[in-house]
């Protein structure tokens, strides 16, 4: 028997030939293992990304807000104007002391439901610590009834109000507020915008302080009475002795000014 030798021309002749294609293909393909630590590495980054936005959204950061005219406004809510809460300035906070006047709808044990003048719904939250008067004297709880027209002076919440008071007392109707040219909410009715009376120089929506107390409530008295309808959902003092009473549940107005006397002195 011949020994083999490598470096015969026999040899040679019958070795299989390297395809150049072959290799060429072996080194354009990636490993196995390359292509399952890309994916992997693709899978982490998309559910790290799915997981970033959950959280967002938890957190709020994603832009809500209903807004209804006075929301609009105000940066608030839509559907009958429920307010606003949160956002830049200590006046868009909320609840604050607010209030209503209307005629009483129906009344439970916890307190009662009313409509304003311009058709807003409106639940009162009685406390033991709430107050009631009729006819400028003390009464109670049980003075309160269906048909009764009432102003609801406490703290508001979009449009139900935990009453500090409860004064019993004729109540504006839909003419009155229509002759004041208070414009009702009515759903996907477009926002009225206009200015009547004066407005605060460098006056700005959203900016100024929250007020509470005697000197909120003076000014809810005097904006419900000359602009009947709405509810006040907050007080604010937007230069010295100058007052935002912030509306909703109207189309308009959304902000009435009154000044240092507690007259209204203009509306937007």
């Amino acid at each position: 028997m011949r020994n083999y030798d490598p470096t015969n021309s026999y040899a040679k002749s019958t070795a299989r030939p390297v395809s150049n294609a072959t290799t060429t293909e072996q080194r354009r393909r990636p490993p196995v293992r390359r292509l399952l630590a890309v994916g992997r590495s693709r899978w982490t980054m998309g559910a790290a990304l799915l997981g970033a936005a959950i959280v967002l959204a938890a957190c709020g950061t994603s832009s809500t807000s209903a807004t209804s005219p006075s929301a609009a406004a105000a940066g608030g809510s839509a559907a009958g104007g429920l307010g606003s809460v949160g956002g830049g300035s200590n006046a868009r906070s909320g609840p604050a002391a607010g209030g209503a006047s209307g005629t009483v709808a129906s009344v439970s044990s916890t307190g009662f439901t009313m409509s304003t003048s311009a058709g807003q719904k409106v639940t009162v939250v009685e406390a033991p610590s709430t107050t009631y008067e009729k006819d400028t004297s003390s009464t109670s709880a049980s003075a309160i009834a269906a048909g009764e027209g009432v102003l609801v002076l406490g703290t508001t919440s979009g449009t139900t109000i935990t009453a500090t008071q409860v004064m019993v007392q004729a109540t504006p109707g839909a003419a009155a507020s229509s002759a004041a040219g208070v414009v009702p909410f009515q759903q996907g009715a477009a926002t009225t915008s206009k200015q009547v009376g004066q407005i605060p120089a460098n006056y700005s929506q959203g900016s100024g302080t929250i007020v509470s107390g005697t000197t909120a409530n003076k000014a809810i008295e005097a904006a419900l009475a000359a602009y009947p309808g709405g509810v006040v959902d907050r007080v604010v003092e937007v230069s010295t002795g100058v007052y935002e009473v912030h509306y909703i549940g109207v189309n308009w107005p959304h902000h009435i000014f009154v000044n240092a006397d507690f007259t209204v002195v203009g509306a937007n």
